[in-house]
């Protein structure tokens, strides 16, 4: 397992299909070390910060495996690290094979799966239409919540390490199907 990407982005305010809304949903990857605090990434931030970030969603992960699958089903071949608005896109960790709770070592920091993510209307956004909200909820590729059990930093290339796993703990595409 390894991290493919660091993703990170600001708010900003974006006019998209005749809507401006506030969003840091765009993210763009980023070269070298970057510091990884209880509340995420420096660099990144949160238009809502009701509704995403915080402690238990600092970072959010995002297979590169489902990247394919979305070009094919999207017909879109711009699809790049952090599109989806991921902070760690990633290879070797899929939400079939990663449990809520699993604790995981990147770069010099620690984290812990907390949920997954439910698709929004800024990922319709960002995407030129609403209706994929629906397509990705239905295709059970969500991606998940980490939140920082140790701080330290992170970089491209560097390994994924599971700590631990409690194989009585639900899977994140488990708790994403069951709502």
């Amino acid at each position: 397992m390894r991290l493919v990407s660091v993703n990170v982005g600001l708010p900003r305010t974006v006019t998209l299909m005749r809507r401006t809304v506030d969003t840091a949903f765009f993210k763009e990857p980023v070269p070298g070390a970057i510091p990884l605090s209880s509340l995420g990434l420096r660099g990144d931030g949160q238009a809502d910060p009701r509704v995403h970030g915080g402690p238990g969603k600092a970072v959010y992960l995002y297979p590169f495996e489902h990247y394919a699958y979305w070009a094919a089903v999207l017909r879109r071949a711009d699809l790049t690290p952090g599109a989806f608005g991921e902070n760690f896109t990633t290879e070797g960790l899929l939400e079939t094979e990663t449990r809520i709770g699993d604790v995981f070592a990147v770069g010099s920091a620690v984290l812990q799966v907390t949920k997954p993510r439910r698709p929004c209307a800024k990922l319709g956004l960002r995407m030129g239409s609403m209706s994929v909200v629906r397509v990705f909820a239905a295709a059970g590729r969500p991606g998940f919540y980490l939140s920082v059990v140790e701080e330290g930093s992170v970089e491209k290339g560097d390994a994924i390490t599971r700590i631990s796993t409690d194989p009585t703990r639900p899977t994140v595409a488990e708790v994403f199907a069951g709502g």
